[in-house]
């Protein structure tokens, strides 16, 4: 079997945030024949479209992540009832120039992690309306909210509360069903 490649997408940028030990711990629980890559947005200068022209190399590089991947998952958290503003940014630099979006036909799933039970709700939501508008086939069902508490992420990666693994298990497996029943991009 090919390798599929998946893209990860982490919509905060500190280093040990609970949305990025979820994406550890996801990508751990992903088949052997699914390989994930972190596409980093925290490089990405404000999007400017004065730059349309000519991309900053961040834009460039980021453009070209997202385009050799054959799905994506986006981890976010939640910040003011939306997803962050890096995270829009990234988005804005993927779609940009107008008619060369690097998001069309990407198969996608939405996850977050939050002290709250529902912390994500919102911005899961959020961003799905601006992926759909972007061509991405986000993964409609399950909507998962992780409820982060120290230690349910052990320093290797794993879920270590059996009812969440479960639970995060579940998604991973309709997510993997729904990168292998789309048609490939690119």
């Amino acid at each position: 079997m090919s390798t599929t490649k998946i893209g990860v997408i982490i919509g905060s940028l500190r280093k040990d945030s609970f949305n990025r030990q979820l994406a550890k711990a996801v990508s751990a629980l992903l088949p052997a024949h699914m390989q994930t890559e972190e596409i980093p947005i925290g490089e990405l200068p404000l999007y400017n479209q004065d730059l349309d022209a000519a991309l900053p190399a961040p834009a460039v590089k980021f453009k070209q992540q997202v385009e050799s991947v054959q799905g994506l998952l986006f981890f976010t958290p939640e910040y003011n009832r939306s997803y962050p503003g890096v995270l829009k940014n990234a988005i804005d630099w993927g779609s940009r120039p107008a008619g060369k979006s690097s998001w069309a036909g990407k198969a996608a799933g939405i996850m977050g992690a939050s002290p709250s039970q529902v912390g994500t709700a919102l911005a899961q939501e959020h961003l799905r309306m601006v992926l759909s508008a972007l061509d991405v086939a986000v993964l409609p069902q399950p909507s998962i909210f992780v409820q982060y508490s120290a230690g349910l992420i052990d320093a290797d990666g794993k879920i270590t509360n059996e009812a969440t693994a479960k639970f995060v298990q579940g998604f991973v497996d309709r997510y993997v069903a729904w990168v292998e029943r789309l048609p490939p991009t690119r």
